[in-house]
C-alpha cells in the first residue's frame, strides 16, 4: 500500500527524462503532490461505495459538491445521474474531458481495507480511477481559474458499462459546442508510470445479440418425436464461429460471443425453447452494418436445417472509438513531456472492448488514452473480482490530461 503522504510516482524516483516549463513555472507539480492524498481518499472512498449504471446518485453527489467547493460551475442531473461543470472564459473555445463513474455487478475478493461495502457491486472497471482523475484535473484547473483561455468542460458520466450514458448525456445537451474531447481509460496490460496512445481505431464497434430457438417439447425418453431446442441453440453456437472463419473476411475479424443460455425445464423433458445472449465486435465499420443481416441469415439456416425456427435480435450497442490523429499527438507529446519517452507507448493493435466514449464523438473530434495501473506485481484484468490498480496511475493521469488541456488551450487543435 502506497503511504498517503507521498507520491507514488516520486516513491519510485520519478521520470529518468522530460519536464514542461509551463508546467513547473505554474507550480502545478507541488500542488498535486500536496492533493494527491486527500484525492487518494476519495478514490478509495468511491471504490468502498460502487454504485451500478444510472444510479449513481451518491457518487454524483460527491463529485459535484467537490466541483462546487472549488468554484466550477455546476449542473447536476444531466443524462440522469450525470454531473456537468464548466470554468473559463464565456464564449472562448469549448474543450471537454469524459469521466465515467459506474460500477459493476461484480462480488469483490481484493480484501483491501477499502474494499466494496456493497455486496455485489465493485469498480472492477476502473471508474473510480477515471472519477478521481478527473477531479483532480478539475482541482489543478480551479487554482489557476484566472489564467484560463478557454472554457473546460467536465463531463462525468453515468452508465459506461451499459453504454447508456453518452446517449443520455448527448440529449441532454453535454456535447454543445465542443471542439474537442479527451477522455482515458486505465489499462493493466501497462505498468503504472506509463500511457498508451494509438492514433484512429481504440476500441471495437460492439453489438447485443439475442436469439430464440423454437423448437417442439417431448419426452426426453424419445428425442425423435420432438425438436430439441436445447441440440438445436448447441448447433447455432458452434455453427456461428464456423461462418465467421469461413464466411468472413480473415483481415476483418468478428467476435461473437455468447454469456448467457437459459432453456428447458426438467431433466427428462425435451426444451421446445433456448434463448441464447451474447455480444458481437469487430473494428471495421462497414462489417459492422452488414453484421445483422449476416447474423440473422446465418442463424434462420442453421435452426431450418435441424427443424427449428428462431427469432433474432440485434442491437447496436456503440461504435468504434476513433481517436483523432493531431489531439492524439498533443497527448502523446504532453505525456513525453512530464514522463519520458521511455514512458509513452504507441499501441500498435486497437482493443476489441468497447466505450461508449465513442457516442460523445458523433460530431467532434477527441482522443482517449491508456493509463498503466499495472504495479510491481502486476494487475489482474477489467471486470475481474481481484482487479486492484496501483494508485500511482491517479498521478500520471491527472498530469498527463491537465497538461494536455492546457496546450489545446495554446492553438486549439
Amino acid at each position: 500500500m502506497t503511504p498517503l503522504s507521498v507520491s507514488p510516482i516520486a516513491a519510485r524516483g520519478g521520470p529518468a527524462e522530460g519536464g514542461d516549463g509551463a508546467w513547473d513555472a505554474l507550480g502545478l507539480e507541488d500542488t498535486l503532490r500536496s492533493l494527491l492524498p486527500e484525492l487518494i481518499q476519495i478514490r478509495r472512498h468511491i471504490h468502498r461505495h460502487p454504485e451500478l449504471s444510472g444510479h449513481e446518485q451518491q457518487t454524483a453527489a460527491l463529485v459535484a459538491g467537490e466541483l462546487r467547493r472549488w468554484g466550477w460551475e455546476v449542473r447536476e442531473g444531466v443524462g440522469r445521474t450525470g454531473v456537468v461543470a464548466e470554468l473559463g472564459p464565456v464564449g472562448a473555445p469549448l474543450v471537454a474531458l469524459r469521466a465515467d463513474m459506474d460500477a459493476l455487478p461484480i462480488e469483490e475478493r481484493t480484501e483491501l481495507p477499502y474494499a466494496s461495502s456493497r455486496q455485489g457491486l465493485m469498480h472492477a472497471c476502473g471508474h473510480d480511477i477515471h472519477t478521481t482523475v478527473g477531479l483532480g484535473v478539475a482541482r489543478l484547473l480551479a487554482g489557476m481559474a484566472d489564467r484560463l483561455t478557454a472554457r473546460v468542460r467536465l463531463l462525468f458520466q453515468p452508465a459506461e458499462e451499459t453504454a447508456e450514458g453518452a446517449t443520455w448525456m448527448r440529449a441532454d445537451g453535454a456535447m454543445e459546442g465542443v471542439q474537442a474531447l479527451f477522455g482515458v481509460h486505465v489499462f493493466p496490460s501497462l505498468e503504472v508510470g506509463t500511457v498508451g496512445v494509438r492514433s484512429g481505431s481504440l476500441t471495437a464497434a460492439a453489438g447485443e445479440l439475442e436469439v430464440e430457438v423454437l423448437g417442439e417439447g417431448g419426452h426426453g425418453a424419445r428425442p425423435h418425436q420432438s425438436t430439441d431446442a436445447i441440440w438445436i441453440a448447441a448447433r447455432v453456437v458452434s455453427g456461428l464461429q464456423e461462418a465467421i472463419s469461413r464466411r468472413l473476411d480473415p483481415l476483418h475479424p468478428v467476435v461473437v460471443s455468447f454469456g448467457l443460455i437459459e432453456g428447458g425445464k426438467a431433466f427428462n423433458v425435451i426444451a421446445d425453447h433456448v434463448r441464447l445472449l451474447g455480444t458481437v465486435r469487430c473494428l471495421d465499420l462497414e462489417v459492422h452494418a452488414q453484421l445483422p443481416g449476416w447474423i440473422e441469415d446465418t442463424v434462420h439456416a442453421l435452426c431450418k436445417g435441424h427443424g427449428g425456427e428462431a427469432r433474432v435480435h440485434y442491437r447496436c450497442i456503440s461504435p468504434p472509438v476513433h481517436n483523432d490523429p493531431e489531439l492524439t499527438q498533443l497527448v502523446a507529446d504532453a505525456a513525453v513531456a512530464l514522463l519520458g519517452r521511455s514512458r509513452v507507448q504507441w499501441l500498435e493493435q486497437p482493443s476489441l472492448g468497447a466505450e461508449d466514449f465513442a457516442q460523445l464523438l458523433e460530431g467532434t473530434r477527441g482522443t482517449m488514452f491508456r493509463l498503466g495501473v499495472a504495479g510491481p506485481g502486476g494487475c489482474t484484468p477489467l471486470h475481474s473480482n481481484s482487479f486492484d490498480p496501483d494508485e500511482g496511475c491517479l498521478e500520471v493521469g491527472i498530469k498527463v490530461l491537465t497538461l494536455s488541456l492546457l496546450r489545446w488551450m495554446e492553438q486549439p487543435v
